[in-house]
């Protein structure tokens, strides 16, 4: 009888679709690897490396300078964009993928992960990205 107090509450504060899904961990599904339940706003190219175990390269340490952390969508790609992403793509005259250390997990997403250390002839994906998106981050429409 002592818990029904507090859920109570949380249940008058909250709205149940926004405490579900302020509470629910996004799913990252990588074709070849799984369906892995990421933490909120965690970097994509760390979730594809520490949760998915994918030997995902970030050869720049995760600055949107390489462009080696590229990855495909295949559903769930984020509407927005980083400036600093779209200049990058646009400098490498690349289109249809998308650079992993721009991107924050925020929603489900199913991906195929396509620069990886395998194959690619680097002796090791690169240092480790940063928890935090740099350059900050200024979010443009994707278009």
């Amino acid at each position: 009888m002592q818990l029904a107090a507090p859920i109570l509450f949380c249940i008058e504060r909250h709205s149940p679709v926004n405490y579900i899904k302020e509470f629910t961990m996004p799913k990252l599904t990588v074709e070849g690897y799984g369906t892995f339940e990421v933490a909120k706003g965690k970097r994509l190219v760390l979730a594809l490396a520490e949760e998915a175990g994918v030997d995902q390269l970030y050869a720049c340490g995760g600055n949107c300078r390489c462009t080696t952390c590229r990855v495909e969508f295949v559903a769930g790609e984020p509407q927005q964009i980083t400036q600093a992403e779209k200049d990058k793509l646009a400098d490498k005259g690349l289109a249809g993928v998308c650079l992993s250390c721009r991107i924050q997990m925020n929603n489900d997403m199913h991906v195929r992960a396509v620069s990886r250390l395998e194959g690619s002839g680097r002796a090791d994906a690169g240092s480790k990205p940063d928890a935090a998106i740099k350059p900050d981050p200024v979010w443009v429409a994707k278009t």
